[in-house]
C-alpha cells in the first residue's frame, strides 16, 4: 500500500515526465516507478481531477496538453550534485562552446535551489574534479557544431589528418552521430571515400557547416558498429601473462586497458599466470600495447605476433641503446 509521501513523490515524478516527453505509455510509467499499470491509471485520474490537462492518445499513451506548463519542480540536493558532475564533465570532455552552455544551464539550476542546497553545492564543488585528457588541449570547437549538423542534417566541411600517414585532406561529410571512447568520434558518410567513416574530433583541424542539407539516413551508430565488426577479420590471440614478473601498477594497467584491445576471456592457470584470449583486427596494434609487458608475456598463438613484437623491440633497442 502506498504511503502518502510515496504517492505524492510519484505524482510529482509523473508531472515531470509528462512535461519532458511528448508521449509516454502507462506501461513505461509503471516500469519507471515500479508499480502496476492499474496504479498508474489511478494516478492519472488523480492528476486530471486536480485540473492537470492530460490528453489520452489512443495507442500512444499520455501527453500534456500543448502549451500547458507548470512552474519548475525543485531539484533535490542529490539531483543538483549529479548535474554539477555533468557540468564538469561537459566542460572538460567536450569543447569550449559546450562548456559555456553547460555552465549557463547550471546557473539556472542554482537559481532554482533553496539557499541551503545552493550553499551545500558550493561546499561540494571543490571536491569534484575531472582531469582534462591530453588530447583536449588546443581542440577546436567542433562538438556543438557537429551535434547541430546531426540534428539538422547539414553537410559539414572538415580538414582531417589521417592517423597512419599524417596527411590532411578536405572532406565533405554527412554526420549521423557522435560517441566518446577515450576520444570523441563522429561517424559520418564521407563523400570523398563514398562510405561511412569514423573520424576522431581531435584530428579535425578545421570545420564549418555548409548550407547544404542531406536526406535523412536510416543508418545508426549501432548499425555502423555492427557492420564494422562483421567487416573486420578478427584474429584469435592467446597469451600467458605472469603477474609476478611485473609491478602491481603494470598488472593494474593491463586489467584497466585490456578491453580496448579485443579482450574476450581469461582463466587462471595452475602456476598462477593468466591465459588471456583476444579477438583483434590488427596484430600490429595489439603489439604496441603488449610490448611494455615484456618478460611477463608468452605468446601462445599466433606465431606471427612474435614478429611484430620483435620488430618493435628492435626499434626500441636501436633508439635507446648507448653501448
Amino acid at each position: 500500500m502506498d504511503s502518502e509521501a510515496t504517492r505524492l513523490s510519484r505524482l510529482v515524478g509523473l508531472l515531470t515526465l509528462l512535461q519532458t516527453k511528448r508521449n509516454v505509455t502507462a506501461t513505461e510509467l509503471a516500469v519507471r516507478f515500479s508499480v502496476s499499470t492499474r496504479t498508474i491509471y489511478r494516478d492519472i485520474r488523480t492528476l486530471e481531477s486536480a485540473g492537470i490537462p492530460i490528453v489520452t492518445q489512443e495507442g500512444k499513451g499520455y501527453a500534456m496538453l500543448e502549451g500547458y506548463r507548470l512552474p519548475p519542480v525543485m531539484f533535490t540536493r542529490e539531483e543538483a550534485i549529479a548535474l554539477l558532475t555533468a557540468e564538469k564533465l561537459a566542460s572538460r570532455l567536450t569543447d569550449t562552446a559546450t562548456g559555456k552552455l553547460s555552465g549557463a544551464a547550471m546557473d539556472k539550476v542554482r537559481a532554482a535551489l533553496r539557499y541551503s542546497d545552493r550553499d551545500h553545492l558550493e561546499t561540494v564543488e571543490p571536491y569534484i574534479h575531472v582531469m582534462e585528457p591530453p588530447s583536449a588541449s588546443g581542440r577546436p570547437d567542433t562538438y556543438q557544431q557537429l551535434i547541430s549538423a546531426v540534428t539538422s542534417q547539414r553537410v559539414v566541411h572538415i580538414r582531417y589528418q589521417a592517423a597512419e600517414s599524417g596527411e590532411a585532406t578536405m572532406r565533405d561529410i554527412e554526420p549521423i552521430g557522435l560517441y566518446l571512447s577515450e576520444h570523441w568520434h563522429v561517424v559520418a558518410f564521407c563523400r570523398l571515400r563514398q562510405a561511412f567513416r569514423n573520424f576522431r574530433l581531435d584530428r579535425i583541424s578545421y570545420l564549418s557547416l555548409s548550407g547544404e542539407s542531406f536526406p535523412p539516413r536510416p543508418e545508426t551508430l549501432q548499425q555502423y558498429w555492427a557492420d564494422e565488426a562483421k567487416r573486420r577479420d578478427q584474429e584469435k590471440v592467446v597469451i600467458h601473462f605472469n603477474p609476478s614478473k611485473v609491478s602491481p601498477a603494470q598488472v593494474q594497467h593491463l586489467h584497466d586497458t585490456k578491453h580496448k584491445y579485443g579482450w574476450t576471456h581469461e582463466q587462471t592457470l595452475t602456476d598462477g599466470s593468466l591465459e588471456i584470449l583476444f579477438l583483434v583486427g590488427s596484430l600490429a596494434y595489439l603489439s604496441t600495447w603488449l610490448l611494455p609487458f615484456a618478460g611477463a608475456v608468452k605468446i601462445i598463438e599466433p606465431a606471427s605476433l612474435l614478429g611484430h613484437l620483435s620488430s618493435l623491440a628492435k626499434q626500441a633497442h636501436d633508439s635507446f641503446y648507448t653501448g
